[in-house]
């Protein structure tokens, strides 16, 4: 049968993502598209059903009798397959937001080619656009016979070839249309903003999807590697090629906002934001796969974006770089009523001492790939360094951006110490200034005496979560990752030991126990499993890493993707969709269990 929805719901782990590098479309397993932000991914919402199914707004597609579903991408690309199979034959929908050409072409395009495979299939399709997260109803005009809705400065066009006569009404359009065996049908939805409309002919749109075809497929074969992982690697790093906003290089964590991180509860956020706390696990990423260009980009927007709050970094920026980020609440139902529904993010404005050292970690991986810094980006980059020198003794937020009160987490305290080791590491390779080193190597290694003193649980054998505590946290994972100290030393072996027996489920960590300030509580974080897997691999434990990555593998849905979590009870996906910080754990993983198989 066709997929079924709860009160007009798909599981998240029900969707898959198309993007052009701008902006991202979700699309369900029922050939619904429930999630699609115009003209960019951090725009507001035309089709939002995903957060609200009344008033959202969706593009929908699908048969009008019992069918099976099965899906794919076409392989080495994000172009969407969805074969539905009824009792009288099957067709192919092949989804793909195209990627512009030579010629001229629409601001935005979404393409959905409908093939017969076999037999004949009753089908209906209705794009019901709802501007500004379902506050604007469009208005519907027809323009040489061409369905247009419109909002201020937005339209789209809605044309279609062998797909039914099209009829128009004050909520949306759509038709009704039997397809057969040797026929295609083509639905293409041409968007403007702050321009005309163009009207593509048919001919034009199979071009550019075959063109974007090409194109994907030409980036999936220049990914550097191949490890026995491939599949998942490649799936994750095109994940990742969705969430690149081409315009600027900005990477966002992931293209949604408000998907829960549980079930009618308050935990939903805005994701569609770039954190410089993922920039080393980013470029560490994109250098592992070969993504020069995407790597070289993300550097230098990170700069830029930074250089507007220099020397403190934001929590996040917006992908054009600025820092406007005030957390606004919707009048949307919620997925599955989760509420509220969340624009912006209010962790903007927290201190959160880790992202310094990511920073700093991120700069000594993209001086090694290019042979060097600038010389003004390392000036830069000792100031932030020694800002660190006057921040780290002060409270934050941490890593997993609490809405409690600011405390000494430990993970922040052992990454200013690894800003700082950096800091002192470029200077030394020339490509900081070095007037500074011996103030750097004297606060370091005040910050590894406090952490060493008083964030060290003698009842755990394990760094605590926060000074003074004895309750652990997945994100001391990332001592191992980041080098704070030996892999194998005893204190970060009995860590991670002590993560695994508190934290885990099977293959699933969580990221802590205690309180966060807000109710209720959150699922397996994903980031955190593929973490385990290369904290594992760096001690040694190759053996226990294979079998635990092989686990994690297994849980991405049907076409690869990950969600930012994973309830461990029931399975269900949880938080935004797909994840960056998931796919770039898995990718990073990978790349570190293969060099200690090695």
């Amino acid at each position: 049968m066709g997929t079924d929805r709860d009160r007009g719901y798909l599981p998240i782990r029900d969707y898959a993502a198309i993007g052009d590098g701008r902006t991202v479309a979700l699309i369900g397993s029922d050939g619904a598209v429930d999630w699609l932000c115009l003209p960019d991914l951090d725009s507001p919402s035309v089709f939002g059903a995903l957060l609200d199914t009344d008033r959202g707004g969706r593009f929908t597609l699908a048969p009008t009798v019992p069918y099976e579903v099965r899906r794919r991408y076409v392989p080495h690309t994000n172009i969407l397959e969805t074969t539905f199979t009824t009792s009288g034959g099957s067709v192919r929908v092949t989804d793909a937001l195209t990627l512009p050409g030579g010629e001229l072409s629409p601001y935005r395009e979404l393409a959905r080619r409908i093939d017969v495979v076999a037999g004949t299939v009753p089908m209906e399709w209705r794009v019901e656009p709802r501007f500004q997260y379902g506050s604007e109803t469009a208005s519907f005009t027809v323009r040489g016979g061409v369905p247009v809705a419109a909002s201020g400065r937005d339209a789209l066009a809605v044309l279609s070839w062998e797909a039914g006569t099209t009829t128009v009404d004050t909520t949306g359009v759509g038709a009704r249309f039997v397809a057969q065996s040797g026929c295609s049908s083509m639905l293409v939805m041409s968007v403007a903003h702050l321009e005309p409309l163009v009207f593509p002919t048919r001919a034009d749109v199979e071009d550019r999807l075959a063109g974007t075809a090409r194109r994907w497929e030409a980036w999936s074969e220049s990914r550097a590697y191949d490890g026995a992982w491939r599949d998942a690697v490649l799936r994750s790093a095109l994940a990742l090629k969705l969430l690149v906003f081409a315009p600027s290089g900005a990477i966002a964590a992931a293209p949604t906002t408000s998907l829960p991180e549980q079930l009618g509860g308050t935990r939903n956020w805005d994701y569609r934001f770039s954190w410089p706390r993922d920039s080393a696990f980013t470029l560490r990423a994109l250098l592992s796969l070969g993504c020069a260009p995407e790597a070289r980009a993300f550097f230098f927007w990170l700069l830029h974006a930074s250089q507007l709050t220099h020397p403190h970094l934001h929590v996040l920026y917006r992908l054009n770089g600025r820092v406007e980020a005030d957390e606004r609440e919707l009048p949307l139902a919620g997925y599955h009523d989760s509420t509220p529904v969340r624009v912006g993010n209010g962790a903007a404005e927290q201190l959160q001492l880790d992202v310094y050292g990511e920073m700093l970690a991120a700069a000594a991986l993209y001086a090694r790939f290019a042979g060097g810094l600038d010389r003004d980006h390392g000036r830069r980059l000792a100031e932030v360094a020694n800002l660190v020198c006057e921040l780290w003794r002060e409270p934050d937020a941490g890593i997993w951006e609490v809405r409690s009160e600011p405390a000494h987490f430990t993970q922040s305290k052992m990454m200013c110490a690894v800003a700082l080791d950096h800091a002192v590491q470029l200077a030394e390779s020339g490509h900081l200034p070095n007037r500074d080193v011996a103030r750097w190597q004297r606060e370091s290694a005040s910050v590894r005496k406090y952490v060493e003193t008083n964030c060290f649980s003698e009842e755990k054998q394990a760094y605590a979560r926060i000074a003074g505590e004895d309750e652990v946290d997945a994100s001391l994972l990332l001592a191992v990752v980041h080098g704070y100290d030996r892999a194998d030393s005893p204190r970060l072996v009995g860590t991670v030991d002590a993560v695994r027996r508190e934290l885990a489920d099977g293959p699933l960590v969580r990221r802590y126990l205690g309180g966060d300030g807000l109710p209720g509580e959150d699922g397996a974080f994903l980031a955190c499993s593929f973490w385990m897997v290369e904290a594992l691999a760096r001690q040694g434990r190759v053996g226990e890493a294979t079998t635990m990555m092989g686990e994690l593998v297994e849980l991405a849905n049907d076409v690869g993707l990950y969600a930012e979590e994973i309830d461990p009870t029931t399975g269900d996906y949880l938080g935004n969709f797909p994840q960056g910080l998931s796919h770039l754990a898995l990718v990073n993983a990978a790349v570190t269990l293969e060099e200690a198989a090695e």
